[in-house]
């Protein structure tokens, strides 16, 4: 008897249990998911954005503005350039500044604008005539083909070989020219004297408006240092001359003989160092190259470049 209400209650108690199933199923939502806010397997409550992948529309998750690159974005950079004006009719080279990337362009129109005036109060005069225009530059084989307007053929009682030479040595200054072409307004330059022709001129064509020693560096007005560098070219008698360097007052700090490459009618190249010493603060001084007479043996100068020397 007791057996028999055994075996009837077993479906009884089967029937129990899969009701009570189905009552959690159902206040579960019937999905059989887990409840948002419960653990899942991985740890992390369901709903929970996961921090190895952050929302794309937080603005403490949004990725960094990407950065141009450095040189798209740079500045142009600054370039120590040299023009040459005339000092007493013969080649003087003056500092300027220009920008790339075109600095062969700049330093040109730069020339083209005149000498400023602290180079006018050292007596820096052009031969070109005001008013002339670079209308293009290109550089080819290191010819520079430099066209510039009809302005610069305009220039009665003028030097044509001095106003050459002047654009010459401006654009030979970079090392990428050794000679210059010359056209004016697109054309040939036909009043040009030796460019007349066409034919690309270099600075050995000018060597008459070369003074026996032209300093390349330091440029009129440029603060200087000590020891002061030196660097030029030179034709003189055996290759050799003298540097002074003076200060305000004309007391001269320094004095040294310098030996060119080459000399006695072939043009050849220096650089030297100047030690010197001056008394007091930054001041104004001067730079001058000379040779002494064979006759009598008094100073002939051949170029001065003022400066301000520091001390």
């Amino acid at each position: 008897m007791d057996g028999a209400r055994l075996a009837a209650s077993r479906p009884a108690r089967a029937l129990a249990a899969a009701l009570l199933s189905l009552a959690l199923l159902s206040a579960c939502g019937g999905s059989g998911r887990e409840p948002s806010g419960a653990p899942s397997r991985t740890g992390t409550p369901v709903g929970t954005p996961s921090r190895t992948s952050p929302d794309p529309t937080s603005p403490a998750s949004a990725r960094p503005p990407v950065s141009a690159p450095a040189s798209a974005t740079a500045a142009p950079r600054p370039v120590r350039a040299a023009v040459y004006f005339l000092h007493e009719g013969r080649l003087s080279a003056a500092p300027r500044t220009v920008t790339g990337p075109a600095t062969a362009a700049a330093a040109l129109r730069a020339l083209l604008a005149g000498p400023n005036g602290v180079e006018r109060g050292h007596d820096r005069v052009t031969a070109i005539p005001s008013g002339t225009a670079l209308r293009s530059l290109a550089v080819r084989d290191r010819v520079a083909t430099v066209d510039l307007s009809g302005r610069y053929d305009d220039a009665p009682g003028a030097s044509a070989d001095a106003r050459l030479a002047q654009v010459v040595f401006t654009a030979t200054r970079f090392p990428g020219v050794e000679r210059v072409r010359f056209r004016v307004d697109g054309g040939p330059a036909v009043g040009l004297g030796p460019a007349a022709g066409g034919r690309p001129l270099g600075r050995g064509d000018f060597e008459d408006l070369s003074p026996g020693v032209l300093v390349e560096s330091p440029l009129l007005g440029e603060t200087v240092a000590a020891p002061l560098r030196v660097h030029g070219t030179a034709n003189t008698f055996e290759a050799e001359f003298r540097l002074r360097v003076s200060d305000g007052s004309g007391r001269t700090v320094a004095d040294v003989r310098v030996a060119a490459s080459s000399g006695s009618g072939t043009r050849g190249t220096f650089d030297v160092t100047v030690p010197y010493r001056a008394a007091g603060g930054p001041g104004p001084g001067t730079l001058t190259a000379y040779v002494l007479s064979a006759e009598d043996g008094h100073r002939v100068v051949l170029d001065t470049v003022p400066l301000t020397l520091a001390r």
